[in-house]
């Protein structure tokens, strides 16, 4: 795999939505890509959760990175984190 390269507003998004930089390179390792605006990609993965985020249990957390690929590194440019 590439080097993943996270953009500032990734980073602060990450932490935000309750994720981490590991979290988001697994997704994109081992999630599903699908096509996203702009030419970009989104990678879906779901990993066992079984805790509160803001008060409310979940036991599974989505984690879906927005990536452009480029020739030599992925570049991270924000993320989505779903809760369920």
């Amino acid at each position: 795999m590439k080097p993943v390269r996270m953009t500032h507003h990734a980073r602060e998004q990450a932490i935000e939505r309750g994720t981490t930089e590991a979290e988001i390179k697994e997704s994109i390792a081992k999630g599903s890509r699908h096509a996203a605006k702009q030419g970009r990609w989104m990678y879906r993965h779901n990993f066992q959760y079984g805790a509160k985020w803001q008060g409310q249990f979940y036991p599974i957390k989505q984690v879906a990175p927005v990536v452009v690929e480029k020739a030599n590194e992925i570049v991270v440019v924000t993320v989505y984190t779903f809760y369920f």
